[in-house]
């Protein structure tokens, strides 16, 4: 890696935020619940720590190794998973996950980013006018319907095509076949157990 990536990264991503920050009337009460927390995160794919710590009214982005509220090592993959909060016990045992702090400021952050809501319009009417500010919003608006649309019905193919045709996932209703024929076997050899047991004795 070049010596000065992770620090063009910084500063570009702490301008990028600054400005998303400031077309958002709604983050300044948010940035005031995380003001002075940080957050480090390590990608496998990118050997480099990068600090976020809150301000007033912007986010600042460094590297140092020093101690922080929480910290976090995984893999680019799992990076987007972060945001359920259900998936974090499961990449922890995978092994894709370290988190070192408080889980809490990780989830914040992560709240906040999902939340944060620039207002394009505003900022795009000072360049091209209301109007076309308006059409160009409500258009980027109907993308973003469509593209998760897209998204999601490409998801939920995907898993009914692991399921169903490769058979590579088991269903709800073959997971409670499955649980109950396990329940039955541990019965009967517990059974067995206790009758050996008796023979033994006897």
């Amino acid at each position: 890696m070049l010596p000065l990536l992770p620090q063009l990264f910084c500063a570009l991503a702490e301008k990028v935020s600054s400005r998303l920050i400031a077309m958002d009337p709604a983050a300044a009460a948010s940035l005031t619940r995380l003001q002075g927390r940080q957050l480090a995160f390590r990608l496998k794919e990118w050997p480099a720590t990068i600090v976020l710590t809150a301000c007033q009214d912007s986010i600042l982005f460094n590297q140092h190794e020093d101690a922080v509220d929480c910290r976090i090592a995984t893999d680019l993959a799992s990076l987007r998973l972060l945001r359920d909060p259900s998936q974090l016990t499961r990449l922890i045992k995978a092994d894709v996950l370290q988190i070192d702090g408080d889980i809490q400021v990780a989830q914040q952050y992560s709240h906040f980013f999902q939340k944060l809501s620039p207002d394009w319009q505003q900022s795009l009417s000072g360049y091209v006018g209301d109007a076309m500010a308006h059409k160009i919003a409500l258009t980027l608006t109907q993308l973003q319907s469509y593209i998760s649309s897209r998204l999601s019905a490409l998801e939920q193919s995907g898993t009914a095509l692991a399921q169903d045709e490769l058979l590579l996932t088991p269903t709800a209703i073959e997971m409670a076949q499955f649980s109950d024929a396990v329940s039955r076997l541990a019965a009967r050899v517990e059974q067995l157990q206790l009758h050996i047991a008796r023979v033994q004795e006897s």
